[in-house]
């Protein structure tokens, strides 16, 4: 009899730091480790960390009564493309979430999140699509927060703030409370750099960096 097959779609540093989380989710759903696996479309090697890398053809090809994969991508557009390749081939999307990340009251998430160690998010919060979430970011109340954000370690995104689509916040960056019915808003596609305090709104597709942050030159 088949059982249920997960992968990890990324070798890299972010998938390597997510497999041990998923690991010890999975274990406590009764799943042994060998059935998770990592997924990469050049491995290096056949196995790593102790867990097998496959292609993904060799993934969707290993038997299994369902497949389950978390994208662990950093760059945001792979994922969104990664994520309708696995709708197509029939892999489920796969939440991994910490066991001592905090999620508070009325917090909705989407399919295919990623939460790490010390992750927090309080109350009444709506998160899109394959969310990343790095060590020790937190999301304070009434946030709204699009598909395929990413936040590095250490983001800081206080109350009343709307983040769009495929928005990239660098470690350690802090991002000022908004108020209510009046968000700041941090617009699609826009990076916020490492350490910057966003005290205003930024538009969509704009770099911006520093205390307070700006826009860069050029970007």
């Amino acid at each position: 009899m088949t059982t249920p097959f997960y992968g990890i779609y990324g070798a890299g540093g972010c998938g390597r730091g997510i497999l041990p989380i998923a690991r010890e989710m999975l274990m406590v759903q009764g799943v042994p480790p060998k059935r998770l696996v990592f997924i990469d479309d050049a491995p290096a090697a056949g196995s790593m960390n102790g867990h097998a890398v496959m292609t993904f053809d060799e993934f969707c090809k290993h038997p299994a009564s369902t497949r389950h994969a978390a994208l662990a991508i950093a760059n945001s557009k792979v994922r969104e493309k990664l994520s309708l390749v696995l709708t197509e081939r029939g892999v489920g999307p796969l939440s991994v979430v910490a066991t001592n990340a905090i999620i508070m009251d009325d917090v909705r998430i989407g399919d295919g999140a990623l939460l790490s160690p010390f992750v927090t998010l309080t109350s009444n919060i709506k998160i899109g699509r394959c969310f990343h979430a790095n060590l020790y970011s937190y999301v304070e109340h009434d946030c709204v927060i699009g598909d395929y954000v990413t936040f590095a370690p250490s983001v800081k995104c206080n109350g009343n703030v709307v983040i769009e689509d495929h928005v990239y916040i660098g470690a350690g960056a802090v991002i000022k409370q908004g108020q209510p019915g009046r968000p700041l808003v941090v617009g699609q596609g826009a990076i916020v750099g490492m350490g910057a305090v966003v005290t205003k709104s930024v538009a969509p597709g704009v770099t911006v960096a520093g205390n307070p942050a700006k826009p860069m030159p050029g970007a």
